[in-house]
């Protein structure tokens, strides 16, 4: 049987992760932007998260997603902690009753509400940004998740972690998809690790 070739992700630079939030017309899509490469949730957690779900603990700060399943989980947001915070209390739409942080900026025909974003409306935004921002190649929401896991290993995070903030149920998932790591990703990571000696 002949072997099957080598999977590849496709996957951004920090620049290029940069380049997508400046090409963002508002707080709401640089943060959209932010948290997809920074957290790794699935387009379906990020456009389900409520104001309720800015989680603090012990001095940390988290945001409780809802993951594949309906389980819970507490992914950590050391960085855009502030950015969340002021953006759900000066740039959200004051005059909605929903309780989702991010909104579509249309409004309900029957209710004249702001709609809850959309996974969609998400996928559209990141595509437009991807074009906008002259990356020159196309971009999706998933190729976030995959950065911040390629990344989140190459900077040394232990796999069972990686595995836990991504809401995998296995370390098979991981070792699947971010075999892609390189020989070269390899020796700076030992070369990290064993300076610290």
């Amino acid at each position: 049987m002949p072997k099957r070739p080598e999977r590849v992700l496709d996957v951004l630079s920090r620049e290029e992760v940069q380049a997508l939030e400046d090409a963002s017309k508002n707080e709401r899509d640089k943060l959209i932007v932010r948290l997809l490469a920074d957290t790794g949730i699935r387009v379906g957690e990020l456009v389900g998260l409520r104001t309720s779900e800015l989680v603090e603990r012990d001095r940390n700060h988290y945001i409780k997603v809802r993951g594949k399943g309906d389980k819970e989980r507490l992914v950590p947001v050391p960085r855009a902690w502030r950015r969340l915070l002021r953006y759900v209390e000066k740039s959200r739409p004051k005059d909605t009753v929903s309780d989702r942080i991010f909104l579509s900026q249309r409004r309900d025909r029957r209710t004249g509400d702001h709609e809850p974003l959309t996974n969609s409306g998400v996928e559209q935004l990141v595509r437009n940004l991807g074009e906008s921002s002259g990356l020159g190649r196309r971009v999706y929401p998933h190729m976030l998740r995959h950065t911040y896991a390629t990344w989140a290993l190459n900077r040394g995070m232990n796999p069972i972690m990686l595995a836990q903030v991504l809401g995998h149920t296995s370390l098979g998932m991981i070792q699947r998809n971010y075999a892609n790591l390189t020989p070269a990703d390899a020796h700076e990571l030992m070369a990290r690790l064993l300076a610290d000696e």
